[in-house]
C-alpha cells in the first residue's frame, strides 16, 4: 500500500514537470515559423548587418583620427589686429629721415633747425607709435620693440628742438651744446644695443641700425666740435639709411600685396 501511494504522489510531479517544460518550450518558439528551403534567417542577417556597421564606423573614426594632425594650428582670421605693422612704420620712418637729412646737409639755413619738426612729430613719431602698438597687438614683440624705440627717438628729437628754441626746459644758452650731446649719446647707446640684439634678423636690418649708429656718432662729433663738414657727412649717412629703408618698404609692400619679398641677406647670427 505504501508503494502504491508513493507512485500516485510521484506521478503528478512528473506530469507537472513535463507540462512546465512543454509550456516553456512553447514560449521560446511560439513566433518562429519553419524556414523554406534556401531562405535566410532574418535574425542572423540583422546581427551580421549590425556587426558590419560597427566595423565600418570604427574604421572611419580611426581613419579620421589618423588624418587629423596631432597639434593642429588654428587658421588665421583676418581682423583689425592682423597684417604687417612695417607697412606703416617703415614709410613714416623714411619721410622723417629724409627731412632730417636735408636739414643736416644744409638744404635749409642752420638757424632753421625746426624745419623738419612738423614731419618728424606729426608723421614719423605718430607713425612709429601706431606701428609699435599694432605689432604688440599681434604678438610681434621684437617688431614692437624696434618701432617703440624709434617712436621715442623721433618724438624726443622734435620736443628737444622745440624746447631749446622756445626755452621750455630752462636750459641756459651756454649749455645748449652739451644738452644736444646728452641727447645724441643716450640714443647712440640704445641704438647700439638694438643693433646687437637684432643680429638674428636678416642682414638688411643690421645694416640699417649700424648706419643709424654711424649717423648719430657723426652728428655728435659735429655738435661737440662745431663742424659743418661732419654735420653734412652725418646727413649723407642719414640719406643712406633712408635709401635702405625704401628698399625695405618695397619688400614689405610686395609681401602685403601678394608678391614675393626682396632679398634681405642672411642673418649675422644663426638660429
Amino acid at each position: 500500500m505504501s508503494a502504491e501511494k508513493s507512485a500516485r504522489h510521484a506521478a503528478p510531479r512528473h506530469a507537472g514537470l513535463e507540462s512546465s517544460g512543454a509550456c516553456s518550450g512553447h514560449s521560446l518558439v511560439q513566433d518562429r515559423r519553419p524556414l523554406a528551403a534556401g531562405e535566410a534567417d532574418p535574425a542572423l542577417d540583422g546581427a551580421a548587418n549590425t556587426a558590419k556597421e560597427r566595423i565600418v564606423t570604427t574604421s572611419d573614426t580611426a581613419a579620421k583620427d589618423h588624418a587629423r594632425p596631432a597639434h593642429q594650428e588654428p587658421e588665421p582670421r583676418p581682423g583689425p589686429l592682423s597684417g604687417d605693422p612695417a607697412t606703416v612704420g617703415v614709410p613714416t620712418f623714411i619721410v622723417g629721415s629724409i627731412a632730417l637729412g636735408l636739414t643736416l646737409v644744409g638744404y635749409v639755413p642752420s638757424a632753421a633747425v625746426g624745419a623738419p619738426v612738423a614731419i618728424i612729430l606729426a608723421a614719423t613719431g605718430i607713425g612709429q607709435l601706431v606701428a609699435a602698438v599694432w605689432a604688440a597687438g599681434i604678438g610681434q614683440s621684437a617688431v614692437a620693440s624696434i618701432f617703440g624705440i624709434f617712436t621715442g627717438f623721433w618724438l624726443s628729437y622734435g620736443i628737444l628742438v622745440l624746447g631749446l628754441s622756445h626755452d621750455w626746459f630752462n636750459v641756459p644758452s651756454y649749455s645748449a651744446t652739451t644738452t644736444q650731446a646728452l641727447f645724441l649719446i643716450s640714443w647712440s647707446v640704445i641704438v647700439a644695443l638694438l643693433t646687437l640684439a637684432t643680429l638674428r634678423l636678416p642682414a638688411a636690418y643690421t645694416l640699417l641700425f649700424a648706419l643709424i649708429d654711424a649717423a648719430l656718432a657723426l652728428v655728435l662729433l659735429a655738435t661737440l666740435q662745431g663742424s659743418a663738414e661732419l654735420k653734412a657727412a652725418g646727413g649723407y649717412v642719414v640719406f643712406t639709411f633712408a635709401a635702405l629703408g625704401c628698399y625695405l618698404f618695397l619688400h614689405v609692400m610686395s609681401l602685403a600685396t601678394g608678391g614675393r619679398g626682396l632679398s634681405l641677406g642672411r642673418p649675422v647670427l644663426g638660429r
